[in-house]
């Protein structure tokens, strides 16, 4: 599986950013998609993710509810992540990942940078 994200950028603070991730490669065997990020100096964490089965469940970090939104496209092999109001909290790299039969695959990361 290869991920390509794109998407990032510098934005002010209350502004929106969409990030795009394109699956390629062994999609079919794709459980589940997400994205994460990584501040300077602070460990990866969840942002949110969508899961091809259950119904296509999401879940989201406590601190982007009902301020992000996470989606697919299922026909362009695409995951989305929408972001809105976007705070300088927020700054960091953002990183596509997919599971695959228990595997990780990461795309190479996006910076998004919000200046307050």
């Amino acid at each position: 599986v290869q991920l390509q994200a794109c998407g990032g950028g510098l934005v002010q603070a209350g502004g929106s950013l969409r990030l795009s991730c394109a699956a390629s490669g062994s999609i079919f065997s794709i459980n589940a998609m997400g994205w994460y990020r990584q501040a300077s100096g602070k460990q990866r964490e969840l942002v949110a993710d969508i899961f091809f089965t259950s119904g296509g469940r999401t879940r989201y970090a406590d601190s982007v509810k009902g301020r992000f939104t996470i989606s697919r496209d299922r026909a362009m092999n695409t995951l989305y992540l929408q972001m809105n109001n976007l705070k300088p909290e927020d700054t960091a790299v953002y990183y596509c990942n997919a599971l695959a039969k228990l595997t990780p695959y990461w795309g190479q990361g996006t910076q998004v940078t919000v200046s307050s």
